[in-house]
Formats: C-alpha cells, structure tokens, sequence
C-alpha cells in the first residue's frame, strides 16, 4: 500500500503540465517526506545534528523519542544527557538541574556521574546574582562541586571544581564585604567587624584578604574611639550627677 501511494505520487509529479523536475528535485522531495528511521543510532544521531545547529528543542525531541522507544539501549543514557544538556544550552536551568538529577539517579554507576553533578554545580552558578543580592545559588554551586570533589577526586571534572570552588567562595567574599562596608558607612562597627572577621575566617586567600585586613584595623579604630567618647560621657554624666547632688 505504501509503495503504491509513492507510486501515485510520483506518477502526478511527473505529468503535472507546465511543471519541470529534474532528479534533485524528486530527490530532495522524498528526502523531506521520508519520515527519520527510528533507531536507536537514527533518533540520536538526529538529536546530536540538531543539538549542534543550537535547534535544543528540537534536539530534546529526538533524545525523548529515543529514551521512550528504547529504554534499555546503551544510547538511551546518552540521550537523557542529552536532554540535560539541551535545557542547559538552552539557558532553562531549572530543568537542566533537574535532568542532571535524574540521570545521577537513574545512573549512579554510569562514568558521566562525575559531568553530571559538575553541570548541577554550573547551573546553580549561572543564576548566581549581583553581590548585592540574596547568594543561595552561589552556597547551592559551591555545594555541588565540593560534593563532586568529595565524591570523585580523580576526576578531571573535580579540577574544574575546584576552580570554580573557588570562583563561589569569592562571590561570597564580596558579598559579605559589600554588607560589611554598609555597616561601616552606617557607623554600625560591631555589625561590620563580624562581617568582615567572617572573611578572613572562611574565605581566606580569594583575593580580599589585604583589603578586609585594613577595614578590620579602621573598624577596630574606630569602635575603640566610639568606646573611649562612650566612657567620657559616663564620666561626665556622673560627675554631673555628683555635682548636683553636692548642691545645698
């Protein structure tokens, strides 16, 4: 039945009066109605293409087809990668952590567990906003990659990690100086010496070390002298308090 329709079809491209087609043209029509074989190889092979030409949508198609029609083939693996990697590519990044979830979940054997949990630590890296701003993507980020680390030291993917381990750890220097300095342009010194003592305690040696250390001894300056006024004041005031009870 099915040759007999291609049959038809063809017969009407060939008769059709005041049409001209030559082989490529016939060609290129059957190329476009002939529908992608469904195989395994086919289907991912398609996906990749279209991954490549940035069509991540479409790319996700072809790696679901391939996923639901053939669950067990060593390239359905691939292929739920495949999509992780289309959300992530794709800017989606929610969708890309939770792909990346369920492949380390469906696979936790599988040799891309170490990519895998890199790319969750990635897309929690990419979300990580101005320093101004709430850092849970940036403590969510350095998470994932010191798990990786942990978990798979030999890994090429940990010595990323562990760049941008300290990438993460920056993010969040700053973002604990910025709040630091506030207090201090507030004249809050107390709020600002902890701020900046919890620098150098947990973020030591990302590139603010020279600068938090001057901000530390101006704080500390400055509390003392905040200190020495608060005492003359109390000095004063009792020996006001004094004098006016000596008055007759």
């Amino acid at each position: 039945m099915k040759l007999k329709s291609v049959s038809i079809i063809l017969a009407m491209l060939l008769l059709c009066s005041g049409c001209s087609f030559n082989k490529e043209t016939i060609l290129s029509f059957f190329q476009k109605s002939t529908p992608v074989r469904s195989t395994p190889e086919g289907l991912y092979s398609q996906g990749t293409a279209e991954y490549q030409k940035s069509n991540y949508k479409k790319a996700r198609e072809y790696y679901t087809r391939l996923k639901e029609e053939y669950p067990l083939h060593e390239l359905a693996i691939l292929a739920e990668l495949g999509i992780a990697d289309s959300y992530y590519s794709d800017k989606d990044y929610s969708e890309a952590e939770l792909a990346y979830q369920d492949f380390t979940s469906l696979y936790p054997t599988n040799e891309n567990v170490p990519y895998a949990i890199y790319q969750r630590g990635m897309c929690h890296f990419e979300q990580i906003g101005a320093i101004d701003r709430d850092q849970t993507e940036t403590l969510k980020a350095k998470g994932e990659f010191e798990r990786l680390v942990a978990r798979f030291p030999q890994s090429k993917f940990s010595i990323l990690a562990e760049k941008m381990i300290r990438g993460c750890k920056l993010k969040l220097a700053e973002h604990e100086f910025y709040v630091g300095n506030l207090y201090f342009k507030w004249k809050k010194y107390a709020a600002a010496l902890k701020r900046f003592e919890e620098i150098t305690r947990n973020y030591a040696g990302v590139g603010l070390d020279l600068k938090v250390e001057t901000y530390i001894a101006q704080t500390k300056t400055r509390l003392a002298e905040e200190e020495k006024a608060q005492k003359l004041k109390e000095e004063k005031e009792k020996a006001k308090a004094k004098e006016e009870k000596a008055k007759p």
